[in-house]
């Protein structure tokens, strides 16, 4: 899934882009209503997340120029305004969804991925690595015919690593973009699940796809 988020909050912005990410969803961000507007005219994405709140243009304002140009992209509104006549005015600009803030991450994410759905757009791609195949959709794994169970933290480790294959990612970044508060102590909990996820995934299959790369971090490889 590839989102357009439009949000003036760096600090926010940073924070949810990490755990979309996390999710399988790759997400350009920003920061006012004018540079939203113009990405979301110029560029290809299945969903865009718009805030109120901004700075030169509201969203409103924003998603009302989108459906005028012809837009038809999916937006919800994700936004601290939570009066009924908010909620309406965001609809009747062209909002599919409106979320008020603090929300839950996992309805956001149900949501946006039933947008995705009922636009016909595609909701995710999977990564195929060998015979390991991963849904960031539906946060699926099999390995050939065998589907594999893993825990939430698991699957978002290896989406981190799947979503680079073949290339080294760091303990750091593995903790920053699944970890809500990232501290030191993630650093050592990585290792932890990386042990896990080769018990579940290579192991019982006689493969070894993650690699430990010294001093580096790991890496996601095909092992046939």
């Amino acid at each position: 899934m590839q989102l357009l988020l439009i949000e003036d909050s760096a600090r926010f912005a940073d924070a949810l882009r990490s755990k979309l990410v996390a999710e399988g969803i790759r997400t350009e961000w920003a920061s006012s209503g004018h540079a939203g507007l113009r990405r979301a005219l110029e560029g290809d994405h299945d969903v865009i997340v718009l805030d109120v709140l901004l700075a030169g243009m509201n969203g409103y304002e924003v998603c009302f120029r989108l459906r005028a140009a012809g837009q038809t992209t999916p937006i919800l509104i994700l936004t601290t305004k939570d009066g009924e006549y908010d909620i309406a005015e965001g609809l009747e600009a062209g909002a599919d969804d409106y979320l008020v803030k603090p929300s839950s991450f996992l309805v956001l994410v149900a949501r946006l991925r039933a947008l995705v759905r009922r636009s016909g757009r595609n909701a995710g791609t999977e990564w195929t690595v060998g015979d390991l195949r991963v849904d960031p959709v539906a946060m699926r794994v099999w390995r050939g015919e065998s589907e594999i169970g893993l825990t939430a933290k698991e699957f978002s480790v290896l989406a981190c690593l799947a979503d680079q294959v073949e290339q080294v990612v760091s303990k750091q970044e593995i903790v920053t973009r699944v970890w809500e508060a990232p501290s030191a102590r993630e650093l050592n909990v990585v290792e932890v699940y990386v042990s896990s996820l080769r018990r579940k995934i290579d192991v019982p299959f006689g493969r070894s796809s993650i690699v430990t790369v010294r001093g580096a971090g790991y890496k996601l490889v095909k092992d046939l």
